[in-house]
């Protein structure tokens, strides 16, 4: 991704939660300028934690259809005792925007629709021991705490409100549907690790490769070392 893009869809991601009387913590506002000013032992957590802007377009270059805009509000390291034993974060994405198939070995979340278009979900098993896709059996899924089961990669619709429980080795896809508008999902999870529990079923990386076209406005969370001379410490859980 360029850098001028990354600058201009937080600016968009920011207007677009403004408009829906949805307000971020107050580092969601810090420039880089900002954030460099700033007493590097007091926002320790905000670092290690990786908390703050996220945009992938998971190295293919085709953010539009691939890719998301995400804020990390809360996280935590267990093994570390820091921050909070879970997690919550933003997914914003544009209409006809999805991410990769994928899963987590560890972090079970809850998705739901806050405000927007309509969320389509796509859901399959993994099979045991492995990271491979069960294309057969059926899914066995809570949708607002109703149980259901689906069919492998039947599309779910969630309206805005409705949410889905997401366990680990679940695999997932997220998209929002066309002609319906963009969409913002809340995610509710147990601690985020997003260095070392992601597996993709497509050839994908999860963060981009940025193209630096211009000046860095803003700070994504994966840049705190380079920006602001850190050692971001990996989550272990």
């Amino acid at each position: 991704m360029r850098r001028s893009n990354i600058n201009n869809e937080i600016e968009i991601a920011i207007k677009n939660l403004d408009n829906h009387d949805f307000y971020l913590p107050s580092f969601g506002y810090w420039t880089l300028k900002e954030f460099q000013n700033k007493d590097l032992c007091k926002i320790e957590n905000i670092t290690k934690l990786m908390l703050g802007w996220d945009i992938t377009d998971y190295g293919l270059d085709k953010f539009d259809q691939l890719g998301a805009v995400l804020f990390t509000m809360s996280n935590g390291i267990k093994a570390q005792d820091i921050g909070t034993p879970y997690a919550e974060k933003l997914i914003m994405l544009k209409e006809g925007q999805r991410l990769p198939l994928h899963f987590h070995k560890d972090k079970k979340e809850d998705i739901i629709n806050r405000f927007g278009g309509k969320l389509l979900i796509k859901l399959y098993n993994s099979i045991e021991d492995t990271k491979e896709v069960d294309y057969n059996s059926n899914v066995a899924i809570y949708i607002d705490s109703i149980k259901y089961s689906v069919k492998p990669g039947e599309e779910i619709i969630l309206k805005p409100g409705q949410g889905v429980t997401i366990t680990p080795n679940l695999y997932h896809l997220f998209s929002a549907a066309k002609s319906y508008g963009d969409v913002v999902c809340g995610e509710v999870s147990s601690i985020n690790d997003d260095l070392t529990d992601n597996y993709f079923a497509e050839e994908v990386s999860r963060f981009s490769n940025i193209i630096e076209d211009v000046e860095a406005k803003y700070i994504l969370c994966n840049e705190y070392e380079r920006f602001l001379g850190l050692w971001c410490m990996i989550l272990s859980l």
